[in-house]
């Protein structure tokens, strides 16, 4: 891959729906799909928007390793990254990812206590496309 950082954040760019792994209490993996990030910092560090009372985060803050996987199905090709996930509720994490239409999920708005922030920050991945993986450390690009 020529240049990692680029290739693979268009991939990201592109793409509606993130997959984001999870570990439960029994130790299995359980993947959600999510709406894409609302921001991210190179391929590193990726913000989603969650509520607070969900499985996912009450499975975040008991084990935070996870994943996402973002696939381009016409071209075939996917990116798998690995790192661990933080819970954000504080208020200007909040009111970074937040949009105006969000009220339809939250009710009252951002400070709504069922609103938070997944904060992913990737460490490793791996890149397929053209009938080939690479690995790589998100620390080298």
């Amino acid at each position: 891959m020529r240049d990692s950082e680029k290739t693979i954040g268009n991939l990201v760019d592109k793409q509606k729906v993130a997959f984001l792994g999870s570990v439960d209490r029994e130790g299995f993996p359980n993947i959600k799909a999510m709406l894409q990030p609302r921001n991210r910092e190179g391929i590193r560090i990726f913000y989603f928007s969650t509520n607070t009372s969900s499985m996912r985060v009450a499975q975040f803050r008991e084990n935070n390793r996870a994943s996402i996987y973002f696939c381009d199905r016409r071209f075939f090709r996917g990116v798998m990254l690995k790192g661990t996930v933080e819970v954000l509720t504080d208020p200007a994490s909040k009111e970074m990812i937040w949009e105006p239409g969000d009220t339809m999920y939250y009710k009252e708005g951002v400070t709504d206590p069922d609103y938070c922030v997944l904060k992913f920050t990737a460490f490793s991945g791996r890149y397929y496309c053209g009938f080939k993986s690479e690995d790589f450390s998100v620390g080298e690009i």
